[in-house]
């Protein structure tokens, strides 16, 4: 049996340069005409109702402190859509021409001073990009495991970024969980830390 089609054009409805809203023109189970609307970062040529891409636009990197593998390195950042500070692990926008791991390195230098060294075992899949909301967006994400060293400085920051760098424990992990505003994959990661093995950081990788 043939699969419907439900998409039947897309129009561009803002000229911004960071982000965009699209209208999708339509149709429902019974091939009603409908008005949906989605938000991309890609250019209008890249949007991926277009070219069927799953590359990911930007990372999430999971930084385990090499001096105390006990913890993890969260920041604390203000979030305009919000109005307000909520927990998640550092993360960034891949420019042009840098891998997953090199825009990794940036940001997290950029983001908390610190260093970033990758760690590259484990299940490669697990590095896959994954949408973050395919309700709204068409945006995906990767994830970057590593250690993080050095010392935390401020100097590296974009003007419009309002954020705290924090070592978190496991005892923390339990109470960000429990009464803090954060991001589903930060959660989710945190999720993982807690069953973590200070001798085999990354062992969930190995599945």
């Amino acid at each position: 049996m043939e699969e419907q089609k439900k998409c039947m054009g897309v129009e561009k409805l803002t000229d911004n340069r960071f982000l965009n809203l699209y209208h999708i023109d339509a149709r429902s189970r019974n091939g009603e005409p409908f008005d949906y609307y989605f938000a991309s970062r890609n250019q209008e040529n890249a949007i991926k109702i277009k070219t069927r891409e799953v590359r990911p636009e930007g990372i999430v990197i999971y930084p385990v402190l090499k001096e105390n593998p006990g913890k993890v390195v969260m920041i604390r950042q203000y979030r305009y859509p919000l109005d307000a500070y909520v927990y998640e692990f550092p993360a960034g926008i891949i420019d042009p021409g840098e891998t997953k791991e090199m825009t990794a390195v940036r940001e997290m230098k950029e983001e908390t001073g610190l260093d970033f060294t990758v760690y590259d075992g484990g299940n490669e899949s697990l590095r896959n990009p994954f949408f973050i909301g395919p309700g709204f967006t068409d945006e995906s994400d990767a994830a970057v495991f590593g250690y993080a060293s050095g010392e935390v400085e401020k100097k590296y920051r974009e003007d419009t970024e309002s954020l705290e760098v924090v070592f978190v424990d496991k005892s923390e992990a339990r109470r960000i969980l429990k009464e803090e505003r954060l991001c589903l994959r930060a959660a989710f990661l945190l999720m993982e830390f807690l069953q973590m093995d200070e001798a085999e950081p990354f062992a969930f990788l190995n599945v």
